[in-house]
């Protein structure tokens, strides 16, 4: 009895020692793919930069594309724990909300905590979309899924009933689309110095305006 719990301690501690060693080699990589774009950044950099080896690195990760998008992930989320977006608390939480509005508001916080991480990252992923299929592959990913992000929310201000009939739904849905793109964070918080607040509060009335009847 006293070995299966000594096997089960050492098991457990070796499992945590290796996410924790998968923290710092996606941190470390995103930090540098931020900082020195992705065609600069090598394993070898990232390797040095969380003190492993080149080849824990895959090992642990994997190649910089799985690297990268693994560092998207992670930023979107804001965690490494394997929930699916969508099936968060916090985000179930607004999107039932029983008005329309308040389903915006929480959506619009949402995007500008997401901004937060996620922003300087998701321009290296563009930039490395010019010049790496592999990358532009991700980055097309990364545009269907906030594709089908955009039209769970239109969904919802339909089924409340509160979903504008100005404008068909379809167009509905690229507005939500394009509210979701981390450039709009970026340009007017990191670029003009909006406050992240502002920024949140901004979006939800805009939204609002533009959806909404």
């Amino acid at each position: 009895m006293a070995d299966t719990v000594k096997r089960e301690y050492r098991s457990q501690r070796r499992a945590a020692q290796a996410l924790e060693t998968r923290r710092t080699i996606v941190a470390s990589a995103a930090e540098l793919f931020v900082e020195h774009g992705y065609g600069a950044t090598t394993i070898d950099a990232v390797a040095e930069a969380a003190g492993v080896s080149r080849k824990t690195v895959f090992t642990a990760v994997g190649g910089k594309l799985e690297l990268l998008q693994l560092a998207m992930d992670w930023a979107v989320a804001g965690d490494d724990q394997s929930v699916a977006l969508s099936d968060r608390a916090a985000i179930r939480q607004w999107l039932h909300e029983s008005e329309p509005d308040r389903v915006l508001t929480g959506f619009a916080g949402m995007l500008a905590e997401i901004g937060t991480r996620v922003g300087p990252l998701y321009g290296a992923l563009e930039v490395a979309a010019g010049m790496d299929a592999a990358a532009r592959d991700l980055l097309a990913d990364s545009q269907r899924r906030r594709l089908d992000d955009a039209r769970k929310v239109v969904r919802r201000l339909r089924d409340l009933k509160g979903l504008t009939t100005r404008i068909p739904p379809r167009e509905a849905v690229d507005l939500v689309w394009l509210a979701m793109d981390p450039a709009l964070f970026e340009r007017l918080v990191r670029v003009r110095g909006w406050p992240a607040s502002r920024f949140r509060d901004w979006l939800a009335g805009a939204l609002q305006a533009q959806l909404l009847d």
